[in-house]
């Protein structure tokens, strides 16, 4: 298998997180917190002249230079001053973090499925195509927009329909199959028309009568027009129904003496039902023909307004969105602790929120457990018991339903999130594993472990589906690209292997690392790569062409298993350390913008949810923390 030493990626490419931007591409999106934070020169200003932003307010004071610097040197020698290039990237960030509003958690009684809205419903779907087609036709696309309609052919394929069913019970009618008809009357051309269902099993009961079938006649009375009763056409006809079961013929009583037999009041049937299609056409076609001018921008503009309201951070600007390719997620660089959550008998190795909400925490620890934590709370919520060794990482599906663990007993077990109990055990290998995934699909794992193979799990059967070899140490971390065709893997042997899920072979290594690679994450589109090493650095990777973009340094990462590092949205990168810090960069410049201090011990892992807007990482001290953004505090901690 290929494994060429790739040169670094030159400095005037592109990022491809600029050809592909997030939400807010622009750093003046991030939001910090704080009361103070740096404020570059325009142009035109003098170099030696910085600003002081107050958080909360507009007022700008000036400082020195070399005092700003002392100040900076004195509270962490080690800690860079910012260069140049990145002070108008500071300049941005004061600002927005000074128009910041924390407003927590929203709480939401409705949830997103298909009882609320079904994509696959016809009448969505007739309603989606009619919405794009009008946006087609208001912005100049004539020719997309009959197009559209042409192909998506919606309203003549359901004419066509209702048109075979209204033929269909016609015939059903003058034939007089009224077993047939009793089948179509539960769709909806039919099944709504009560006054129209009386009506059929009215004639339905006076050929009963005029056949001396008066059993039938009986029975069809109480099961069919006795619930239906109240449609009678005269206060008396429905008593006249009753005394037609003593009556010689239909014509005995005074509701019927006109009736002209079964012929003609079939025919007549077929009239009234044809004026009831008609009418309910009539009423359907004006009642969704009709879409209000801008349909699509309108209900584009309330997603939009949904997303902003229920961040858990308001800008008490509001924010320009330039792209409906992401969800509006402010760019929130925590700076405090906000919860710590105690109860792991050992260091906690791994954690990851559960699902894609992150209303609860799963983590690991050497104490061979799992626990489960509400993460507003930070209650344990459970304690899964089961593995006989180590915890070193947990997984969830996108759902939150289930988690997994991967652990030193060569196990990884599937916890059911809602029940507290483990679902299924399945023995991966005679060595320890190391990592777990979820797939995109939730229906297959990815492991890898201490034997150097890599594994890729069906959950429903339970059984090892297709193996990856080529790491010649073991594999620290295993995760699939976001499409889920690519899995990607870390490894002791200081390279990072890339497997096509289908043929099971390597199609990429990099080898650039001078140290074990202790993690690998994915972007959200695809485009880049974040690994953790034992050469002390952070690395960002282009995944089209395996160049390195970018080092995030700072931190410690030399000798611990396992220190490793992930995305934090869209602009920023966060990770453990061996100083017992967590540490926050930026992902576009590499600066290193945060130390958050709280940890006793190492800083193993950090991971971030979206949703939640906050970092959780876990510790040597047998802790788990979750990191918010407060306003009080500074904007950059540097400890």
């Amino acid at each position: 298998m290929e494994q060429n030493r790739l040169p670094s990626r030159p400095s005037s490419a592109p990022s491809p997180h600029m050809q592909q931007p997030p939400l807010f591409a622009s750093p003046s999106s991030l939001i910090v917190g704080g009361h103070a934070a740096l404020n570059a020169p325009s142009h035109g200003m003098s170099c030696d002249s910085w600003t002081e932003v107050k958080s909360g307010t507009n007022e700008v004071v000036s400082v020195s230079e070399d005092a700003l610097m002392s100040s900076t040197n004195k509270s962490n020698p080690k800690i860079d001053t910012p260069s140049r290039a990145t002070d108008s990237m500071i300049a941005s960030v004061v600002q927005d973090a000074a128009n910041l509003v924390h407003v927590g958690l929203h709480s939401r009684l409705i949830q997103d499925n298909d009882e609320v809205f079904n994509s696959k419903d016809a009448q969505i779907k007739q309603d989606i195509i009619r919405m794009i087609a009008q946006y087609l036709g208001d912005e100049g696309f004539n020719a997309a927009k009959m197009t559209l309609l042409d192909e998506s052919n919606v309203k003549s394929t359901e004419r066509e329909e209702l048109g075979l069913d209204v033929k269909r019970i016609k015939k059903c009618i003058l034939d007089g199959d009224w077993p047939e008809i009793d089948r179509i009357c539960s769709k909806p051309i039919v099944k709504n028309q009560k006054a129209f269902l009386y009506a059929m099993y009215k004639q339905q009961y006076l050929e009963y009568i005029e056949h001396h079938e008066i059993q039938k006649a009986f029975t069809h009375l109480n099961k069919r027009l006795k619930p239906l009763e109240h449609y009678q056409t005269t206060p008396q006809e429905f008593k006249d129904i009753c005394y037609l079961l003593t009556s010689k013929s239909v014509q005995d009583v005074p509701s019927f003496k006109n009736w002209e037999g079964i012929g003609p009041s079939r025919e007549k049937l077929v009239d009234l039902f044809q004026i009831m299609v008609d009418s309910d056409t009539s009423n359907r076609q004006s009642a969704v023909s009709y879409i209000p001018p801008n349909r699509l921008l309108t209900l584009l503009r309330q997603a939009v307004t949904y997303q902003l309201e229920f961040s858990r951070y308001h800008p008490r600007v509001a924010p320009k969105i330039s792209t409906l390719l992401h969800n509006f997620e402010p760019v929130v660089i925590p700076n405090a602790v906000h919860k710590t959550f105690v109860g792991h008998k050992g260091n906690v190795k791994c954690v990851n929120f559960i699902g894609e909400l992150g209303k609860q925490i799963i983590s690991g620890s050497i104490d061979n457990k799992c626990h489960i934590w509400d993460t507003e709370s930070a209650q344990c919520v459970g304690v899964l018991d089961g593995h006989s060794s180590s915890v070193w990482d947990v997984a969830s599906n996108k759902a939150g339903s289930f988690a997994a663990s991967a652990s030193g007993d060569g196990t990884v077990k599937i916890w059911d999130v809602g029940r507290l109990n483990c679902s299924t055990t399945l023995k991966v290998s005679s060595s320890d594993v190391y990592s777990v995934e979820y797939h995109p699909g939730s229906n297959h794992l990815v492991t890898g472990g201490y034997d150097n193979i890599v594994r890729l799990i069906d959950i429903e059967r339970g059984v090892v589906v297709k193996t990856f070899s080529g790491h010649s140490l073991s594999v620290t971390k295993a995760i699939f690209n976001p499409i889920g065709n690519l899995i990607v893997s870390a490894s002791k042997d200081s390279t990072i292997k890339f497997f096509d899920i289908v043929s099971g072979l390597c199609i990429k290594t990099i080898t650039s690392h001078l140290g074990e690679v202790t993690s690998v994450e994915m972007s959200s589109n695809g485009t880049m790569l974040l690994s953790s090493s034992k050469d002390n650095s952070n690395r960002l990777w282009d995944t089209r062409t395996a160049h390195s973009i970018r080092k995030f340094k700072g931190h410690q990462n030399t000798s611990k298993n396992f220190v490793r590092a992930g995305f934090a949205g869209e602009a920023l990168v966060i990770g453990g350390s061996e100083d017992s810090l967590v540490h926050v960069w930026d992902l576009d410049k590499g600066t290193l913008l945060s130390r958050l201090s709280g940890h006793g011990g190492i800083a193993y892992s950090a991971v971030w949810n979206s949703s939640q807007s906050l970092i959780c990482s876990c510790s040597d001290d047998r802790t788990l923390k979750t990191w918010w953004f407060d306003p009080s505090k500074p904007v950059l901690t540097h400890y």
